[in-house]
């Protein structure tokens, strides 16, 4: 659903309070098809372009595809720790720190590539795991402790939220 505050072109984020067995079934096919969407998104867009930000004071398209697997990396490793410990507390990261590193200004098939062989594995884990593991929790310094079916809702806005900034924005530009 289009929302008109642009940083948030899907809506915010909001925490589910319970997650079903299907809603986790289409949080991770969401998930599964963020690689593609990402892809088409940026399909034909010139170094120009790709260095336009996607809001003003925002991050440039270059940075957003960048900020994808950074942010899907950290997550999946997560959700890896999650099943594999009890309430981990995990380390956060200042995304505007990264988004600022030399790295993001390299060009975004690396980028494309990587997050295309990351949900691979990422989807093969989630995919794997049986429903009980779904309850288990992580201990976020900024959130709280939450369970891993939120962690699993989150992510999947996560990637349609920067898709639908990128959309949105090459429909403002008409590109």
């Amino acid at each position: 659903m289009p929302h008109n505050d642009l940083r948030y072109p899907i809506g915010p984020f909001t925490l589910p309070t319970a997650v079903s067995a299907d809603d986790r079934t289409t949080a991770i096919n969401a998930i599964a098809q963020t690689p593609a969407a990402l892809r088409q998104a940026v399909m034909g867009l010139s170094d120009e372009r790709l260095d336009t930000p996607y809001r003003p004071e925002g991050w440039t398209v270059r940075q957003v595809v960048h900020h994808v697997p950074d942010s899907h990396l950290n997550a999946y490793v997560r959700m890896k720790l999650t099943v594999t410990e009890h309430e981990p507390r995990i380390a956060t990261y200042d995304q505007d720190q990264w988004a600022a590193l030399a790295d993001m200004r390299g060009p975004v098939e690396t980028s494309l590539a990587l997050l295309e062989a990351l949900h691979v594995r990422w989807v093969t884990f989630m995919r794997s795991l049986p429903d009980d593991a779904w309850g288990r929790r992580l201990d976020h310094p900024e959130i709280g402790r939450i369970p891993l079916e939120a962690m699993l809702a989150l992510y999947a806005w996560h990637g349609q939220h920067h898709v639908a900034h990128i959309i949105r924005l090459r429909d403002r530009e008409g590109w």
